[in-house]
């Protein structure tokens, strides 16, 4: 790190009988308008990470499987909109209201906007007003107090007091720098919180939704073998059957019934949870919730863009690009203490022994002193603290780095389980078909007494399991979708304009 010289301070330009101000005041005004554009600690430069030209795991032929990821640009920052379902956008329109780990994540973006503003006030002058009123006896067993009066003496003082630290080497504009980049990051935090935020509304709201669809699958399975119970135990008491498969019967119902329960907790877990996501008691939506609706109909595609478009979207490595943006700046910080730091002090005000002269000309006074600090030996701690810095820049370049990775991983893993999904979906969608034609074939050929009970029983039994596997893969589908969404960073506009340093701020809500 080179850090420019200053040249010698140039006098004034003026005529000739003009008279140069001389004194140190003036030579560190000099220096320090020469040293403005010197700046201690690398620049930053954002790093380049190569990402692949698309992702790997897009499907060759998306033909015949509905729900699939297409390349093009995506627009994702309202994605649950896609969904078409009123309810779920509700829900996260409200969550974004009043969820409280949102909450938190917006007093801290105020929190680091207020910390940007303590750091700037740090490379400004200031100006302090004072004043004092004191009352005092000189003690006339000291030799001072032998030749003055010991009379009891007021003094009254009104003043201003001014200091300025000169930024001749960008130790503060660093500091600024570093607290720039940390407001921008606690943004791209905020930004990561809401878009973790409305994943989980979604993911929760298609389990609800899920649940009750088996329910109502478990439920029509229970009604129909109460019919079979019937029907077997009308064969029974006409003497077509025996008590056997009056007994299977009974007992599968009894299977059937035990199942339900467990949905109707899955269900009300999800609802309870669903409104601590809103920031409620856990029983406020149960009676909003409670009314079966299908799941969420999954849109015919989404544009997942290129890999290169995660840089951008992602929350979560904007926010590492900054906090390594930030980690730089206060290498130069640290490195501000290798070198002298000069201060103006000054101080105006009035001062005398009697209130009615401190009005006067003659009560005035005023002091200027410039200084100079420049520590010589501090045991290594400068040095040491410089390197506690750029450990921690280097740090920082490697959780950036590992950020993009994980989003990458991330995508394509939520890529590849959607299109897998929907080809276990597809061949579900076949197999339940088969299952409820070979249900209608199995109770006609039992009723009329070509086939035996146990063939109607694992007809039933399929058709069910199938029924409810076609659901529980549904359920993957959307799951699926929506960690699809939430790894190429949905749920969030275009930033604003960007900063003076070129990082993104982020709308706050």
């Amino acid at each position: 790190m080179t850090i420019a010289h200053p040249h010698p301070p140039l006098g004034p330009r003026g005529p000739s009988n003009a008279r140069a101000p001389t004194g140190a005041p003036w030579i560190l005004l000099a220096a320090g308008a020469i040293l403005q554009a010197c700046t201690l600690g690398p620049d930053y430069l954002r790093p380049e990470v190569p990402t692949p030209a698309a992702f790997s795991s897009l499907p060759a032929d998306p033909a015949g499987l509905g729900t699939v990821p297409a390349p093009g640009a995506a627009d994702i920052a309202r994605w649950w909109e896609s969904l078409h379902d009123d309810t779920l956008a509700s829900l996260i329109h409200r969550a974004l209201d009043r969820n409280l780990d949102l909450a938190v994540a917006r007093s801290r973006v105020r929190e680091a906007r207020a910390r940007l503003g303590i750091a700037g006030a740090d490379a400004r002058p200031t100006l302090d007003a004072s004043g004092s009123y004191s009352r005092s006896r000189q003690s006339e067993n000291t030799v001072s107090g032998r030749f003055i009066p010991s009379d009891d003496r007021d003094l009254f003082q009104l003043g201003f007091d001014a200091g300025w630290e000169l930024d001749l080497f960008g130790r503060a504009r660093r500091g600024v720098e570093a607290a720039r980049a940390d407001a921008a990051a606690a943004d791209a935090a905020y930004l990561d919180v809401l878009v973790s935020l409305v994943a989980e509304v979604a993911r929760h709201y298609v389990e609800l939704r899920v649940a009750q669809q088996r329910s109502a699958i478990a439920r029509e399975s229970v009604r129909i073998e109460e019919d079979l119970l019937a029907l077997t135990s009308a064969r029974f008491q006409a003497g077509l059957t025996s008590d056997l498969d009056v007994a299977q019967s009974r007992a599968e119902l009894a299977r059937r019934q035990a199942q339900l329960p467990p949905l109707r907790g899955a269900e009300a877990q999800s609802a309870r949870r669903l409104a601590v996501l809103l920031g409620l008691n856990p029983a406020a939506l149960d009676q909003e919730l409670a009314a079966a609706a299908p799941p969420p109909a999954a849109p015919a595609s989404v544009a997942v863009g290129i890999p290169s478009d995660l840089l951008r979207r992602r929350p979560d490595i904007r926010r590492a690009e900054r906090e390594l943006a930030a980690a730089t700046a206060r290498i130069g910080v640290a490195e501000g203490d290798l070198f002298p730091r000069f201060n103006i002090a000054a101080a105006l005000g009035l001062q005398a022994e009697n209130l009615a002269d401190l009005g006067s000309l003659d009560s005035r006074y005023w002091s200027f002193t410039p200084g100079v600090r420049w520590p010589i030996l501090s045991g290594g701690r400068v040095r040491a603290n410089i390197n506690v810095h750029t450990a921690r820049q280097e740090q920082a370049l490697v959780a950036y780095t590992a950020s993009i990775l994980r989003a990458l991983e991330d995508t394509e893993n939520a890529l590849t389980g959607l299109v897998q999904a929907q080809h276990q979906r597809a061949s579900l969608d076949e197999s339940a078909r088969a299952s409820a034609r070979a249900v209608e074939l199995s109770r006609d050929l039992y009723r009329s007494g070509l086939a035996d009970f146990q063939r109607v029983l694992e007809s039933q039994r399929s058709l069910y399991q199938t029924q409810d596997a076609l659901a529980l893969t549904d359920q993957l589908v959307l799951t699926q979708l929506v960690a699809l969404y939430k790894a190429l960073g949905g749920g969030w506009g275009p930033p604003r304009p960007p900063h003076a340093d070129g990082a993104p701020t982020a709308p706050v809500p």
